[in-house]
């Protein structure tokens, strides 16, 4: 399988793309007024401490304070003396107190109206691996399999540590596999010299302030995106372009080769409909190339996914007709979750399977289609329901909410009420009023759908209210009002 990364930059935006054999498979989206702050390191205060919950809200500068859970608090292992135990939770109270300035570094980005999430073990992250200064031991990636590679690195790694007064945690990357211990000393000189500038400017902050900044979209695509199968890297602008060819020269120097400045006369974004499967990652429905569809519903709580037939009647059985339409479903379903980038609760109604191997190979497809996944997901086998339930790692906002808003006609609830049903609310409103005040005449303002019932189809109903209250009721429709919005002014 080969791949390429597509960079489009605007003055307002850096947004990327992965390609799969000519497949959109993720997009990220990176707006100038609002970077995402995952990785970022800030010297924050202590609003509020919560014993009932075991967290803090923490203002590091934000709109909305940020949330630290006491799980996420670095606790030294000098200071654990005076408890019961290693391995028990102090409480809240007795690790943060209100006003308390903290280093804290952003885990997930704000999502909805929830804010930050933090913790206070902090690390910084190069090509090959993320230092953990707090820390001891050195972990490996589980993407990377092969046992002996992973005992090399481990060694690899030890040894270079050992020459060094940095003798503290590391995670080995997925990308460091076979990467030579050349490759992975300079990675971990420029963390120690990274580190020790983060150290010297640590004192002079003030709160609020960012210490550290993770790199920029651009930037990241090669650290964190490129693998061995990326055959390109195509940037649409030439600044941005020679930016990240003296950032893989400094620090990448195997990825050099795989940048080209991309000038055509075609948007970038239109190589391989990139835009346009973009914009279809935004509707609920994803039609499968059998004639079936699939229907992503996107709530607080989960994220859910209907399977249907649509189409696709088959050629043999029912049962042959399902357990294909499951197969296609669950391939679309992965691409469709790296491509959205949903996350947490996700609940996949497949159509009942009567034939139990059939469940198995549905889970074992779903499963293998979600391996190339770079965020940590759990898939639990199929239920007799015919229901998967799987978790998905999430620390940025999905792709619909990145780039849409809730509608400003049914406040995103997905449906408005009809006119019908409008229209008998006026009438209810007009009687309600005309109880209360004296006037000689009404004038109902609403949409000109609305209007044009009352004054079509309801007209007969109106001319019987006007009869029953004694007053006049006169219409003016409004362009601007929602199919909602409705006043009945005294005249």
């Amino acid at each position: 399988m080969s791949s390429e990364i597509l960079v489009n930059i605007t003055p307002s935006e850096t947004r990327a793309a992965v390609v799969e054999d000519g497949v959109l498979q993720e997009v990220y989206i990176e707006r100038n007024a609002y970077r995402g702050m995952v990785g970022n390191i800030y010297k924050g205060k202590v609003n509020r401490v919560l014993p009932g919950m075991e967290a803090a809200f923490v203002d590091i500068g934000l709109e909305r304070a940020a949330f630290l859970h006491v799980s996420d608090i670095f606790i030294p292992p000098e200071q654990t003396g005076d408890l019961e135990t290693a391995t028990e939770t102090p409480s809240i109270k007795t690790l943060l107190r209100p006003g308390q300035q903290i280093l804290v570094q952003v885990i997930k980005d704000p999502m909805g109206t929830k804010g930050a999430r933090l913790t206070t073990q902090l690390s910084v992250s190069s090509r090959y691996l993320v230092y953990l200064p707090d820390t001891q031991g050195i972990g490996v990636s589980l993407k990377i399999g092969d046992e002996k590679e992973r005992e090399r690195l481990i060694s690899d790694v030890a040894a270079l540590i050992n020459d060094t007064e940095h003798n503290n945690g590391y995670i080995i990357r997925t990308v460091a596999e076979g990467v030579s211990r050349a490759e992975l000393a300079i990675d971990l000189q420029f963390l120690h010299q990274l580190w020790a500038q983060l150290q010297a400017h640590k004192q002079s902050l003030k709160w609020g302030a960012v210490l550290h900044q993770d790199l920029p979209l651009a930037m990241r695509v090669m650290r964190d995106l490129v693998g061995p199968d990326v055959e390109r890297i195509r940037v649409d602008s030439k600044e941005t372009y020679e930016a990240a060819v003296d950032f893989a020269v400094g620090f990448m120097p195997d990825q050099a080769s795989l940048l080209s400045h991309y000038t055509g006369k075609q948007p970038i974004f239109d190589l391989f409909a990139v835009e346009d499967e973009i914009n279809h990652a935004l509707n609920r429905s994803v039609s499968l190339k059998s004639g079936g569809y699939l229907i992503f519903d996107q709530t607080e709580a989960m994220t859910t996914v209907d399977v249907n037939t649509g189409g696709f009647v088959g050629v043999s059985t029912l049962e042959e007709t399902i357990f294909k339409t499951n197969l296609e479903a669950a391939d679309a379903i992965a691409r469709q979750l790296r491509l959205r980038n949903l996350g947490g609760i996700i609940i996949l109604d497949f159509i009942d399977m009567a034939e139990e191997s059939h469940k198995q190979q549905v889970w074992r497809a779903l499963a293998s289609a979600m391996a190339p996944d770079r965020a940590r997901h759990h898939i639990c086998e199929v239920s007799e329901l015919g229901l998967v339930e799987m978790t998905r790692r999430r620390v940025r906002e999905s792709l619909g909410h990145t780039l849409c808003e809730p509608c400003p006609s049914c406040d995103g609830k997905g449906e408005v009420k009809t006119v019908e049903t409008l229209c008998y609310e006026i009438f209810r409103e007009i009687m309600r009023v005309a109880r209360q005040y004296e006037t000689t005449q009404f004038l109902v303002l609403a949409s000109i759908d609305v209007i044009d019932r009352l004054q079509d189809e309801d007209s007969t109903k109106i001319a019987e209210l006007e009869q029953f209250i004694d007053k006049q009721i006169k219409f003016q429709p409004e362009t601007q009002y929602t199919r909602e919005q409705f006043n009945v002014v005294l005249m």
